[in-house]
């Protein structure tokens, strides 16, 4: 069994005092923090080997590349891709989806549709409404449940051969569900439908293979998962991504460019148009090592034990609600203090207080919020260096604001 305290250790941000408290970290659906060796990585580029990449001769510039495109094939084998150029560099999960969604401009036509669901982030619905209005597409969703989960027959009731795309969240942002991937999944190709992945909450969380999903496309972001801000991944199957068109034009994604016309690079180049986050992709992959180094078997079944635990301890408090509390779970728990007048955002701000960081509001997510009448949620989302310990301050802090509240 790893010993926890030193995970914590590496995360040297996890020393600071919040309001003269011990910071207990609770918003990692939002933004992990990092470990040193990430922190470390992103110093030493700058230090050392800091040139652009695919563009010069010198020693810099092909360090820099060299260093790069190692974290590509590091992240490639995390995911297990079939190639490295499947693996496109992206500045976050919402830059990957539009990505794919400007890609699909010319492919997608009048009439065509596309199935998202109730239970999406902002960044996995308002794409798509401009894809449709641009091209006359038809968006339809899978409404959600009472219990969190999505209702599977509609769904299955919705496909058909008009279907060209399925683009459903792996794991809910804002309630922490899992959704039954792979049988979305297998349905949409029984119908010769694509299906896009939002990965951003469930790759930090769980192990994830895109072959053994057969997945399509598959969206994630580095600052979820212990790495930098403005990183992110699109991995898409070869023969998909070959027929998309170039999300952006410029440098690098070029073959040749004549006054007239240009013809364009093959992957991934096609798709990271100028200079890239160098930085922050070589750093990602440090970020894949530490996962790595810990265990993403030991990730999940620590991070499920701190759900089972908080839901049990959430359920001593009478005045609180959890949401899809009896859904599969993973990264995170939403629950709300249940009485008139009382916002998530006051339970936030007393927490705050007490030097418990967690998220408030709708989480982009005003659907969801939408179909259970509330203004948002309190959410505790979880990473490896939580403990049972800091479950217990946020219990401990909950029932001082249910009476401070009353």
């Amino acid at each position: 069994m790893k010993d926890v305290s030193h995970i914590r250790n590496q995360f040297p941000i996890l020393e600071r005092r919040v309001n003269g408290k011990p910071l207990v970290y609770l918003d990692n659906g939002a933004t992990s923090q990092n470990p040193k060796s990430v922190n470390d990585a992103i110093v030493e580029y700058y230090t050392s080997i800091n040139a652009n990449v695919h563009r010069g001769i010198h020693t810099l510039s092909q360090e820099a590349t060299d260093a790069m495109e190692n974290s590509r094939k590091k992240i490639q084998a995390f995911i297990n891709a079939k190639h490295d150029y499947e693996v496109i560099f992206t500045y976050g999960t919402t830059d990957s989806i539009n990505l794919v969604a400007r890609g699909l401009e010319g492919i997608i036509q009048n009439g065509d549709e596309i199935i998202i669901s109730e239970l999406e982030h902002h960044s996995n619905i308002v794409p798509w409404q401009m894809l449709c209005q641009k091209s006359g597409a038809i968006l339809k969703y899978i409404p959600l449940k009472e219990d969190g989960t999505l209702d599977m027959q509609v769904y299955k009731n919705l496909l058909s051969d008009k279907t060209k795309l399925v683009s459903v969240n792996h794991v809910s942002n804002a309630l922490g569900v899992v959704n039954p991937v792979e049988e979305i999944i297998a349905e949409a190709h029984a119908v010769g439908a694509w299906v896009l992945l939002d990965g951003a909450q469930a790759i930090p969380h769980k192990k994830v293979d895109v072959q053994a999903l057969d997945v399509d496309f598959y969206a994630f972001s580095g600052h979820k998962m212990y790495g930098p801000t403005g990183t992110g991944i699109l991995y898409g199957k070869e023969e998909i991504l070959n027929q998309l068109n170039p999300y952006r034009g410029g440098g690098e994604m070029i073959d040749t460019v004549s006054m007239e016309k240009s013809t364009y690079a093959g992957l991934p180049f096609k798709f990271e148009a100028g200079t890239p986050n160098i930085a922050g992709n070589i750093v990602l992959g440090k970020a894949v090592d530490f996962m790595n180094e810990i265990g993403i078997d030991f990730i999940y079944e620590h991070e499920q034990e701190l759900i089972k635990y908080t839901r049990e301890q959430l359920a001593t408090i009478p005045e609180i609600v959890v949401y899809a509390k009896d859904a599969p779970g993973s990264g995170a728990v939403s629950f709300n203090i249940q009485r008139e007048g009382v916002h998530s955002s006051d339970v936030g701000m007393i927490l705050d207080k007490l030097g418990i960081a967690v998220r408030t509001g709708h989480h982009c997510c005003q659907p969801i919020m939408s179909k259970f009448e509330i203004p948002g949620t309190v959410r505790a989302s979880f990473a490896v260096y939580n403990t049972k310990e800091e479950v217990d301050e946020l219990i401990k802090g909950l029932k001082m604001a249910v009476q401070m509240l009353a």
